[in-house]
């Protein structure tokens, strides 16, 4: 085999390569839609609970975040072109998701601390609007860079 031949065997294999890793990019976990969709229901779900239900209300409403997002991840992974081996997943997954799950809570603790003193029903909505925002703002970027990693740690490879 001489050089151009394989040259143009390496480029054959390696279009179809960058398409794959394209596509995980555009993707992601789930997609921007899936995104939104969990920004959606936490913002319900905080709103809720800024009208201090009783505490039957709050187990309650809990158990169907729980199962609502349960159920989001599901859908999300049934719909999902594209399946990586787990070896695919490095570090940048597990500190993005991490960091996601401090930010977020940190922000719901945060602003349920700064509007404690205003009426249950505007400080809940600007809770929730605060918190899913910053939920759908760190989110976005952070699952572009967890991703972006895949691609790199592929052209190292060659």
């Amino acid at each position: 085999m001489d050089a151009e031949q394989a040259w143009q065997d390496l480029q054959r294999i390696r279009v179809p390569q960058e398409r794959v890793y394209d596509e995980v990019e555009r993707s992601g976990p789930g997609g921007p839609g899936a995104t939104w969709a969990t920004a959606a229901v936490m913002w319900v779900f905080l709103a809720g609970l800024g009208l201090e239900p009783p505490r039957w209300g709050v187990v309650t409403a809990t158990a169907g975040y729980v199962a609502l997002l349960a159920w989001l991840a599901v859908l999300g992974n049934r719909r999902r072109r594209m399946r990586l081996h787990r070896s695919r997943y490095d570090w940048r997954s597990s500190v993005t998701f991490f960091a996601g799950a401090l930010v977020t809570g940190g922000t719901v603790l945060l602003t349920g601390r700064l509007v404690e003193p205003l009426d249950p029903v505007p400080g809940s909505l600007i809770r929730a609007t605060v918190s899913a925002a910053v939920f759908v703002l760190f989110l976005l970027p952070a699952n572009r860079w967890a991703t972006g990693s895949l691609r790199t740690r592929a052209e190292a490879g060659r």
